[in-house]
């Protein structure tokens, strides 16, 4: 079983910032579960841009508003407490939070914490070797 608290991450290398966002990474691929999880800040007024063509992500709005647009549609969905999306068919979408959102996100396959979005806005797939040898079923 692993239990842990924001508390403990907030501050640390799982503790991820940008000028946009903030991403405490609870669950990471070397726990070996098969995918993470993330509380991530989206900063109001803001407006990033996000490509995950390596990754499937759920992302759960717990607080906050803002909007969400998909970039091969135009089409755009209000973002608030209670709305889930999933980004399922590698989605080329713009975030803009008109107030600050909080957010849990989930990643499959799992980060490791280290990913780096790349020029493109893509999270590489970076792998754990021990985590896939780790993980009972």
């Amino acid at each position: 079983m692993i239990v842990r608290t924001l508390d403990e991450i907030t501050d640390t290398e799982a503790d991820v910032k940008s000028e946009n966002w903030r991403s405490k990474r609870i669950i990471l691929a070397k726990e070996g579960v098969g995918f993470s999880v993330h509380e991530t800040t989206l900063y109001a007024g803001t407006e990033s841009f996000f490509w995950y063509a390596n990754h499937v992500e759920a992302v759960f709005i717990t607080s906050g508003e803002g909007e969400i647009e998909d970039l091969a549609t135009g089409e755009v969905h209000e973002l608030k407490p209670g709305t889930l999306y999933l980004l399922n068919d590698a989605d080329k979408h713009m975030v803009r939070p008109r107030t600050e959102i909080k957010c849990v996100c989930v990643f499959n396959p799992p980060v490791t914490g280290r990913e780096v979005h790349d020029e493109n806005g893509v999270y590489p797939l970076v792998t754990e070797p021990e985590a896939e040898t780790t993980a009972t079923v």
